[in-house]
C-alpha cells in the first residue's frame, strides 16, 4: 500500500508556501525547483489544492498562499484534494469475478468489509494529522532554515 507521490509533493509545496509567507512570492516555477517536479505537475497540484479551498493563487504573476491556518488543514483534506477516488485507490481488489471459481466469484464481497475497516482507520489517522504538525516537524528538522 502506498500513498500517492502527489500527496508528498503537495505537502512539500504547502510547507514551502507557509515558510515563505510574507517573504517571497511562491510561484509554480519556484515550487518546481524546490520539489524537483515539472512546473506543469506543480500547477496541477496547486489547482487541486485551490479547488479544495486549501490555498489561493494570485492571477497574473502568481503567488500561492494558504487559505486556512495550518492547524485547520489535515492530511486527509490534502489527500482527498488530490485523489478524488479517496482511499479506495489505496486498497485494490484484483478483477476476477467473471471466473468460474467460487472464491473468485465472491472475493470482492468477502474483502469489502475488512477493506472498509482499513480505509476508515487510515482516514481517521489522516484526520488527526495536521499541516501544522508537519510544519513543526519540518522546522525542528531544518533548525529554523527558511526557503529562499
Amino acid at each position: 500500500m502506498q500513498l500517492s507521490m502527489k500527496c508528498s509533493v503537495a505537502i512539500h509545496c504547502l510547507i514551502f508556501i507557509w515558510e515563505a509567507r510574507d517573504k517571497i512570492r511562491v510561484t509554480s516555477p519556484l515550487l518546481a525547483q524546490s520539489t524537483g517536479c515539472n512546473p506543469v505537475i506543480i500547477r496541477n497540484l496547486l489547482s487541486a489544492l485551490k479547488k479544495a479551498g486549501l490555498i489561493t493563487v494570485d492571477r497574473g504573476p502568481g503567488g500561492a498562499r494558504l487559505c486556512r491556518d495550518p492547524e485547520q488543514i489535515t492530511l486527509y483534506q490534502i489527500y482527498m484534494a488530490l485523489e478524488p477516488k479517496g482511499l479506495t485507490s489505496l486498497i485494490g481488489i484484483h478483477p476476477c469475478q467473471g471466473r468460474s471459481c467460487p472464491v473468485a466469484q465472491n472475493i470482492r464481497a468477502v474483502l469489502q468489509k475488512p477493506y472498509h475497516q482499513v480505509a476508515d482507520a487510515i482516514a481517521g489517522t489522516m484526520r488527526e494529522i495536521t499541516l501544522a504538525s508537519m510544519i513543526r516537524d519540518f522546522e525542528q528538522l531544518a533548525g529554523g532554515s527558511q526557503p529562499d
